[in-house]
């Protein structure tokens, strides 16, 4: 299964990340973790402050549309797996975050930048796991 490398596209949405992280620590204080920020903004958290993460999810799901203004076409998306794949994966990246008390982007964007002991080792097991997980279903499971 070959893969696609776009060394601009992949610098220019890590900047915007990078750059929507600091900008939500500097006017809020909040981490930009996005399992915390659809956590809480969803009914029963007990969080009252819903605006920012209404307007945070809002752009996550709105950028797609802004890309197609800017550049006149659609992200592609390809999903190399079945549906049942994905609702497992989804199931499985929902209990580690569970566990690891965040996800990738909180512990890995903004865990890390703070030095945080406890992301860095987080972002390390994410990253093992997510290699020995390639390795299998391409190599040994011939995926």
């Amino acid at each position: 299964m070959p893969t696609e490398f776009t060394p601009l596209m992949s610098l220019a949405g890590g900047a915007l990340i990078g750059l929507a992280a600091v900008a939500l620590m500097a006017t809020h204080g909040r981490i930009a973790g996005i399992t915390g920020v659809l956590g809480a903004f969803l009914p029963g958290s007990g969080e009252s402050d819903w605006g920012w993460r209404a307007a945070f999810l809002i752009g996550m799901v709105a950028a797609p549309a802004v890309m197609m203004v800017l550049t006149g076409s659609m992200p592609q998306i390809e999903v190399p797996v079945s549906t049942t794949a994905l609702v497992i994966g989804g199931f499985l990246v929902g209990i580690g975050a569970t566990y690891g008390s965040g996800c990738t982007s909180g512990h890995g964007v903004c865990g890390i930048s703070r030095l945080s002991p406890r992301s860095i080792v987080a972002t390390l097991s994410f990253m093992a796991t997510g290699g020995m997980t390639v390795f299998l279903v391409r190599h040994v499971f011939g995926g």
